[in-house]
């Protein structure tokens, strides 16, 4: 196959339009199922069709249009449909419950909610009947309903007809009468600076945010994260990593498309369905956070599987382990795996490891800033640079940095300085090489009597317990000190441990306001549907 260098700088609905150009019948996606397959000019000749229906809805430049669903290809060709008309895809997460959907779609002024049938005990239908309860009885929405009047439609990806939901072959159908020039008009009005995609925050901090990432933002960025791997058309990508997720859709769509690589889908992770698509499709990338790896690696039945064709990947959302990425390496024959560090409000890389690294780099930072971006590491007092390997506030600035948060000029202001950095709100510092090292969020610091102490630090070193897996540490209460030290365990499989044995394997190796006071065993974390580790919510679980 002819090689090339990748596209970028073009709208994301010219890159599929390139691809069916260059590469036709080239496999672009596997579905979850592996018998639904397309070929780059099948997917583009799909998403043209649901763009020519999406304007037979009247849908503008512009608009919101919501999509709430798991990893299935309905969701990668309506990224690419919205795209070519101008419209903006607005992410939801999986596992958002009825309250936090009404949030989204009403703070996003979304006109338009595409959805599946569920994820896991969720029924997206029932959770939308009950934000709606008109729909249906009349088969339409509720202007006058008082946070969700700019929604105008809802339609349904399943086969089965509910009341009141648009089903996804009549959005299709409603594209007969409308011709091809007018995609292309419209496509053709459009600039790579313009918005087309909103994700919103988790919300650390109050409400969640609308991150607005523009053409550029999302589709350069996957170019040079896929450039760190070396990513050529040969390559195949087993993508689990939720699709409402940066990760999903920037670094494992656009970072796979934007070098002619093809994307085997699963819809959600299962350890045991990732290693089957690896096996089957003779995968050379995959993506995951950590407890991912861990939980393919650990998996009973993970020695049946032959991974030999896998090449690089990419882990982020977490800090790797020594000893996990080491395994990764050899058991998972992945002698490329790179890390990457970023946010949604950065498109989401920030940096990226070379494939190359040593273990040392690639274990104790998170790499390089990426072409094309700046990044610098403050004092969060006085708001000068540090030196070299001094700890402060990282900042990034250049092509990645968001449009803002939607209808909220403030936060933004908070989050952009008058001269285009973005505050991660992370703690690091960055050595003479350029390497950057992530010790924590700021504001997730634990301040005992005074001192300053990063969870990372404390859980990089519980890691060298031998009988612990996986760690998760934070802040509590404490009447004397401010806060101490606790910490959620996990143990590794057939072993038994104290928190005695803990606390005594602490006293002689680190300082004693850095030894947990308070110890959970655990059999699992809280985890967003990303596999964030949700430290706010093992504060509540064990609350004092």
């Amino acid at each position: 196959m002819e090689s090339f260098d990748g596209f970028k700088d073009i709208c994301v609905g010219q890159l599929l339009t390139r691809l069916a150009a260059l590469f036709p019948h080239h496999e672009a996606l596997v579905g979850p199922d592996s018998n639904r397959r397309w070929t780059f000019a099948e997917l583009e000749e799909w998403a043209n069709r649901l763009a020519r229906g999406l304007l037979g809805f009247d849908v503008q430049k512009g608009d919101r249009v919501a999509v709430w669903s798991t990893n299935l290809p309905e969701w990668v060709a309506l990224q690419f449909a919205l795209a070519k008309i101008g419209a903006i895809l607005v992410t939801v997460n999986t596992q958002l419950r009825a309250h936090e959907l009404e949030y989204l779609l009403s703070q996003s002024e979304s006109s338009i909610l595409i959805t599946a049938r569920g994820f896991k005990d969720i029924d997206y239908i029932q959770t939308i009947d009950s934000l709606l309860p008109v729909l249906a009885s009349t088969g339409r929405t509720d202007p006058t309903h008082p946070k969700l009047a700019s929604l105008q439609k809802i339609i349904s990806i399943e086969t089965e007809k509910y009341p009141g939901f648009i089903p996804f072959g009549e959005l299709e159908q409603s594209g007969l009468g409308v011709s091809m020039e007018a995609v292309r008009a419209r496509e053709g009005s459009l600039h790579v600076d313009e918005i087309i995609n909103m994700q919103y925050t988790s919300g650390t901090t109050g409400f969640p945010k609308g991150v607005m990432l523009s053409h550029r933002n999302i589709l350069n960025n996957g170019y040079w994260l896929g450039t760190g791997l070396a990513y050529s058309p040969a390559d195949r990508l087993c993508l689990s990593v939720p699709l409402f997720h940066c990760f999903g859709c920037v670094i494992g769509v656009l970072g796979a498309f934007t070098h002619g690589v093809a994307i085997v889908m699963v819809e959600y992770f299962d350890p045991l369905k990732v290693l089957e698509a690896i096996e089957r499709e003779r995968c050379t990338a995959v993506y995951g956070v950590p407890t991912m790896f861990l939980a393919m690696l650990g998996h009973p039945e993970f020695g049946k599987f032959n991974c030999s064709s896998l090449r690089t990947g990419i882990m982020a959302g977490a800090p790797c382990p020594e000893p996990l990425m080491r395994r990764v390496i050899t058991e998972m024959h992945i002698p490329e795996m790179t890390i990457a560090y970023g946010m949604t409000e950065s498109s989401p890389g920030i940096t990226q490891t070379s494939r190359h690294d040593d273990l040392a780099h690639r274990c104790g930072t998170v790499g390089k800033a990426l072409p094309e971006v700046e990044v610098k590491v403050i004092d969060p007092l006085t708001q000068q640079d540090t030196g070299p390997n001094e700890p402060g506030e990282l900042c990034c600035r250049g092509y990645i940095v968001m449009q803002g948060y939607y209808n909220n000029p403030k936060e933004t202001a908070k989050s952009i300085d008058e001269i285009g950095w973005l505050h991660t709100g992370d703690q690091a510092s960055m050595d003479r090489e350029g390497y950057v090292r992530v010790t924590g969020r700021l504001k997730d610091i634990i301040i005992r009597g005074g001192e300053n102490i990063a969870p990372k630090e404390i859980e990089e070193f519980l890691l060298t317990h031998p009988k612990i897996l996986d760690v998760a540490v934070y802040g509590i209460p404490n009447e004397q000190w401010g806060e101490e030290v606790a910490a959620a365990i996990r143990l590794k499989p057939r072993v038994e441990c104290t928190g005695e044995e803990i606390q005594s394997y602490c006293k002689e190796r680190i300082a004693s306001f850095k030894i947990p006071t308070t110890l959970r065993f655990v059999e699992s974390f809280p985890t967003t549907a990303s596999g964030k580790v949700q430290k706010f919510k093992l504060k509540e679980m064990f609350a004092p």
